[in-house]
């Protein structure tokens, strides 16, 4: 079968009709899952990206590329791996905080509040007045209206939102910068000699990265350059919230080390790695890093030949440049919610999340795309280079697919057999205990994607390049 989401990638990487020659995908077609959103057809899609632009780095290590092949229904249940581990036999947790929600409010409208990290949770407590209880927060939430709520949350740097429609959406300033963008930029930074791949027996063997992402879409990125051999560095600070479980579900095959960027020593060590790194991968808000000595302009000076991944929520243009975002509340200010909420309505009354985190992982994996379509550039023509995408963009990218029609959407299943979660497993001895998580989807006719190192806790490991793997 075809994927004709697909088509919507192949200038990114400068590819024609003729590069999907060689990529069979199989596993049916959407609806997956309940939603009118093409979940299982953008995940395969953008999965299809990163297996050809894979193959085309094989080709440039060993002169040959290889055949690929995708699974629709495997790659929709990557939208939620998290779902699917157990710890030594045990499901992992995966709910998350009790004020995190949906809520209506006084002018006949609902407000988002995204709780899961504690500074949110407090910023949006703080403006509520209120304590740590749902039903406190219900009464506080519905004496405001959705625009002021959403406004003095943001003001406090909270995170969350009020729930537009679709259409209203379309008519939002921060809107209209977002559909002046191409789904992702691959930019040239500097000029540098051309770099051969360093040597080794897997796609990405010995290609360094650094991972200053967190939560889901670029840890998610990570992980995938490290299925295809890249040595992998997650850095975070101990002082940094985090939520355990996505630490299982994106950590395979990094290492972890912890700094703490507001010292000068970390600072000079984040520095030192940075300059034995090909690939450095941020999820900070535009800006953020430019301070610290860390833009793309710098770490191009720094490093000649990096590959610069920038991921933010709503994008480097518009007036919400600077905002505070998550998947949850790409969906819901951009009306997925809404919509959501009238073709598949939940257990309460009001808009709800499509059933995946389709955001994160899309923008996850169509980073990694972009990253090893980069890495393939500073072969060929040398340069440092920057991967720029933003969740906000996805969204969009998401949404202007189209949606099944409704007549489509009868007697989904809400969950894969119990076979087919079984067949797509494994097993992984951590520190942890015995972690059971889904294992890479992407298949390879060469180099079967693996990882080689498993999830480890937060800070497990020191902050040092170890030898290059082969």
């Amino acid at each position: 079968m075809t994927n004709e989401i697909l088509r919507t990638l192949l200038p990114i990487a400068g590819w024609d009709e003729e590069r999907t020659q060689g990529l069979t995908i199989t596993g049916g077609t959407d609806p997956i899952l309940p939603t009118s959103f093409r979940i299982g057809d953008t995940s395969t899609a953008a999965l299809s990206a990163v297996g050809l632009a894979v193959s085309d780095l094989w080709e440039s290590r060993m002169g040959r590329r290889q055949e690929v092949s995708v699974d629709v229904r495997r790659a929709t249940a990557s939208l939620r791996s998290g779902k699917y581990m157990q710890m030594d036999g045990a499901g992992v947790s995966t709910e998350r905080n009790t004020v995190m929600g949906v809520y209506p409010t006084k002018d006949g409208r609902w407000s988002y509040l995204h709780c899961n990290f504690p500074n949110h949770r407090a910023a949006a407590l703080n403006v509520l007045g209120v304590v740590e209880d749902r039903d406190a927060v219900t009464k506080a939430v519905a004496k405001w209206n959705a625009q002021d709520l959403e406004d003095a949350i943001i003001e406090a740097k909270g995170a969350g939102g009020m729930v537009r429609t679709m259409e209203e959406w379309t008519k939002h300033p921060q809107a209209a910068a977002i559909a002046n963008l191409p789904l992702m930029e691959i930019v040239k930074l500097a000029d540098s000699p051309p770099e051969a791949l360093p040597e080794g027996s897997r796609p990405l063997s010995g290609v360094r990265v650094l991972d200053l992402t967190r939560v889901l879409a670029g840890p998610t990125c990570a992980r995938t350059l490290a299925e295809h051999g890249a040595d992998v560095m997650k850095i975070t600070g101990a002082h940094l919230p985090n939520i355990g479980y996505q630490e299982y579900d994106t950590g395979h095959g990094k290492l972890n080390a912890q700094l703490d960027l507001r010292e000068v020593k970390d600072m000079d060590t984040l520095r030192e790695l940075v300059s034995q790194t090909d690939v450095f991968s941020q999820g900070y808000r535009p800006g953020t890093l430019g301070g610290r000595g860390l833009s793309p302009e710098e770490l191009a000076e720094l490093r000649p030949g990096i590959v610069y991944i920038s991921l933010c929520a709503f994008s480097h243009m518009g007036p919400w440049a600077s905002r505070r975002g998550f998947d949850t509340v790409v969906q819901t200010v951009s009306g997925i919610t809404n919509r959501q909420g009238d073709l598949f309505p939940g257990a309460t009354p009001g808009p709800q999340f499509y059933p995946v985190s389709a955001i994160d992982y899309l923008t996850g994996y169509l980073m990694a795309f972009g990253g090893i379509v980069a890495l393939n550039r500073r072969v060929h023509e040398g340069g440092s280079w920057l991967v720029r995408i933003s969740l906000a963009q996805v969204g969009r990218w998401l949404v202007s697919q189209g949606e099944i029609p409704e007549a489509d959407l009868k007697n989904i299943p809400v969950e894969f057999t119990p076979e087919e979660i079984a067949s797509w497993s494994t097993v992984s001895d951590t520190p942890m205990g015995k972690l059971g998580h889904l294992g890479p989807v992407l298949s390879l006719s060469e180099t079967p994607p693996r990882w080689v190192r498993t999830s480890v806790p937060l800070g497990h490991h020191d902050p040092v390049w170890p030898e290059r793997s082969l």
